[in-house]
C-alpha cells in the first residue's frame, strides 16, 4: 500500500513537472571537469553554491538533475555521467589505489557501452577523456591542484564540454534512457505495485534525509540474509518491484524528505505527508494544525479554515482549492541500521485527519499559564512531557511516538504507555506541568474511567467538584500556598518532600500536613490568615470525616488534575490584582 500510494503520488508530480523523469534524479556536485574535444582536462570548475546555514552563508554541492545514481553497497558500481573521483579519476585517499582503478575502469567501461553508438561531440569527449586519463598522474595534474583534496574526500563530479553538460545532449539522454530500461537479465515477474508484468528490481535505490539513518541513504525494501527470503528467491526478488516502480516510489520519498519545510520530526521518527492529487496547502495545513509547525497566519484564521473544512465544506487557501475528500496520506520512518522501519503509515481523507487531531486538541484544552506560548499543544511537545528534559538523551520513545500519533490521527483510545509515561514523570520530577495535565485530561476523556468522572476533566478548575481525589490535589495546593506564604522564598515545600505520598496514601500523610499548615497560618497577619482558612474549611467541608487510605492510578490522575487547576486558579487572581 505504502509503495502504491508513492508512485502514485510520483505520477502526480511528473504531470507537473516537480518529479524528474523514468531513469533520472537529483545529485550534490561539487566540481565540473572542463574537457576539449580530445578529452583533455583543461580545468575544474567550483559548481557549489551559496545557502544560508544558520546565520551564515557557507558554500554547498549544488543539486543538479543527473542520471539516476545507483545503489553501492561494498561493490563497484559506476554511476553514469556523475561520480567522485575514484570512478572518474581513478585516485582517493583511502590507501586503496588498487580499488581506485578497479573503479576507474567500471566507470570506463560503462560510458562506453552507453555511448558507443552515439554520434556527438561531447559523447567523443567523454569517451576520450576515459581512454586518455591517466590515474597515476592525477595527483600532478595542474586542474586539480586547487581542489584535490576536496576531491579525494567524495566530491562528485560531472563533466563539462564547450561549456555544455553532456547530460544536455539529446542524443545522450536517449542512450541513457536505453541503457537504463534495458532488461539487463533482470528475471521478468508480475510487479506487486503496478500489476505489470516486466523486469524486476534487484536493489531499490535509497531513500535520503531519514533522520538517524546514513548519510549516504538507507533502504526501504530490502532483504539481506537468508533468514528474510524463501523458495530460492535472492534480494529484492521476495518482494517482486519492476524497475519503474521502485525509481518511482524512491523518487517521491526522496522529494517528499527534500523539502524541509514540510518535514516534521516526533523523537527519532520522522514524519512526511501528502494529498494524492493535491499541492503544498494540503501539507502546510497539516504541519500547522496537526504537527506544530510555525505558520504565517494567526491562530484564529487557521482555526476558522480548520472548522469549515471539518463540516465538509472546500476552502479556497493559499491559491488552492482545498478538497476535505482529498485521499491523504501521513508516514513515520524510523533509521534502523542500513534500514529503514515505518512507525506508522495512515490513509484516510485530509477532512477526517484534521476533525480527529481537533477532537484530540480539544481533549487537551486545559487552563494556560501566562508564561506558555502555544495555544495548542503539538505533537512534539506533547512527547516531550514523557522524557527527563535533564537527560542527555532527550528523545522520546520510538514505539511511543508512533502509538501516540495512530491514536491521535485515527482518533483511537490514547495508549496505556502515555499514561504510564507522564505517570512516571510526575513521580520523579513532583512537578505537574501544562502537559501532563493535558494528558491526563485527555486520556481519561478518551478512556474513559469510573474512577476519574467528567466533572473533574474539565478546562479550568471546577469548585462544584465533589469528586474526593480531585479535592485532595485541590487541597494539598492550598496547603502549598499556605507553606510558602508563611515563608517567603522557600526552596523546598511539601510538594518536594510529601506530593508522591499524598496522591497515593493521602490517610497517611494529610494529617501531618494539615497540622503543619495550623503553625504556618500562626505566622499570618489576620486578612490573609482568614483568607486561607476559608479556603481550606470549604475544601475540608468535602472531603468527609476520613480520608482515603489508598489512591488507585486513575484517582491519582484526579489528584493531579484537581492540584494543577487549584495552583493555576491561584496565580490567574494574583494576576487580576
Amino acid at each position: 500500500m505504502i509503495l502504491q500510494a508513492l508512485t502514485a503520488y510520483y505520477e502526480t508530480l511528473s504531470a507537473r513537472g516537480e518529479a524528474p523523469a523514468y531513469g533520472w534524479g537529483y545529485a550534490k556536485v561539487s566540481f565540473a571537469l572542463c574537457i576539449n574535444q580530445n578529452g583533455a582536462l583543461e580545468q575544474v570548475v567550483s559548481v557549489k553554491t551559496e545557502q544560508q546555514r544558520g546565520k551564515k552563508l557557507e558554500l554547498v554541492p549544488q543539486n543538479m538533475l543527473l542520471p539516476a545514481q545507483v545503489k553501492r553497497a561494498n561493490g563497484i558500481a559506476a554511476n553514469f555521467l556523475c561520480d567522485n573521483a575514484s570512478y572518474f579519476l581513478g585516485v582517493d585517499n583511502k590507501g586503496k589505489p588498487e580499488r581506485a582503478l578497479q573503479c576507474f575502469a567500471a566507470c570506463k567501461e560503462l560510458h562506453e557501452t552507453i555511448l558507443k553508438d552515439v554520434d556527438t561531440p561531447a559523447a567523443h569527449a567523454v569517451l576520450a577523456f576515459f581512454r586518455c586519463w591517466k590515474p597515476e598522474e592525477a595527483a600532478d595534474h595542474p586542474a586539480l591542484a586547487e581542489c584535490l583534496e576536496d576531491a579525494l574526500a567524495g566530491a562528485n563530479f560531472v563533466f563539462r564540454c564547450a561549456g555544455d553538460g553532456p547530460q544536455d545532449d539529446p542524443q545522450i539522454r536517449k542512450a541513457w534512457e536505453t541503457h537504463y530500461s534495458a532488461v539487463d537479465g533482470a528475471p521478468e515477474m508480475a510487479c506487486l505495485v503496478t500489476g505489470a508484468v516486466g523486469p524486476v528490481e534487484s536493489i531499490h535505490p535509497v531513500i535520503k534525509n531519514v533522520h538517524g539513518a546514513q548519510s549516504m541513504g538507507a533502504a526501504l525494501v530490502s532483504f539481506n540474509a537468508p533468514a528474510y527470503c524463501s523458495y530460492g528467491k535472492e534480494q529484492n526478488l521476495n518482494a517482486p518491484t519492476s524497475k519503474y516502480a521502485a525509481f518511482a516510489y524512491t523518487t517521491a520519498l526522496n522529494h517528499l524528505l527534500d523539502d524541509r519545510e514540510h518535514v516534521w520530526r516526533l523523537g527519532n521518527t520522522t514524519v512526511v505527508c501528502w494529498a494524492q492529487n493535491g499541492g503544498n496547502a494540503y501539507q502546510n495545513l497539516m504541519g500547522w494544525i496537526g504537527f506544530g509547525g510555525t505558520a504565517p497566519y494567526s491562530f484564529d484564521d487557521l482555526q476558522s479554515v480548520v472548522a469549515r473544512l471539518c463540516q465538509g465544506e472546500a476552502v479556497q487557501f493559499e491559491e488552492e482549492l482545498l478538497d476535505p475528500q482529498m485521499e491523504f496520506y501521513i508516514l513515520g520512518l524510523s533509521p534502523n541500521a542500513a534500514r529503514l522501519s515505518v512507525r506508522f503509515f495512515l490513509r484516510n481523507t485530509f477532512g477526517a485527519f484534521l476533525t480527529n487531531t481537533q477532537a484530540h486538541q480539544q481533549r487537551l484544552e486545559i487552563v494556560r499559564p501566562a508564561y506558555d506560548n502555544f495555544e495548542t499543544i503539538p505533537l512534539w511537545k506533547l512527547l516531550e512531557e514523557t522524557v527527563n528534559q535533564n537527560a542527555r538523551d532527550k528523545t522520546p520513545s520510538p514505539e511511543l511516538a508512533g502509538e501516540v500519533a495512530r491514536a491521535v490521527l485515527n482518533n483511537t483510545p490514547y495508549p496505556v504507555t502515555l499514561l504510564n509515561s507522564v505517570m512516571l514523570r510526575i513521580r520523579a520530577e513532583h512537578k505537574v506541568t501544562r502537559g501532563r495535565a493535558a494528558i491526563l485530561k485527555a486520556y481519561y476523556l478518551k478512556n474513559s474511567h469510573t474512577a476519574v468522572p467528567k466533572e473533574v476533566l474539565t478546562v479550568a478548575l471546577n469548585t462544584q467538584s465533589t469528586n474526593i481525589p480531585y479535592n485532595l490535589g485541590r487541597v494539598f495546593s492550598v496547603l502549598e500556598a499556605i507553606q510558602s506564604a508563611a515563608n517567603p522564598g522557600i526552596n523546598t515545600t511539601i510538594r518536594d518532600r510529601y506530593f508522591n505520598a499524598a496522591s497515593a496514601t493521602p490517610a497517611h500523610v494529610f494529617p501531618v500536613l494539615v497540622n503543619l499548615a495550623q503553625k504556618h497560618l500562626k505566622k499570618m497577619d489576620g486578612g490573609k490568615q482568614a483568607y486561607y482558612i476559608k479556603q481550606l474549611v470549604e475544601l475540608m467541608d468535602k472531603l468527609g470525616e476520613n480520608y482515603p487510605a489508598r489512591l488507585n492510578l486513575p484517582q491519582q490522575g484526579a489528584f493531579q488534575l484537581g492540584y494543577y487547576q487549584q495552583t493555576q486558579a491561584r496565580f490567574e487572581k494574583k494576576e487580576e490584582k
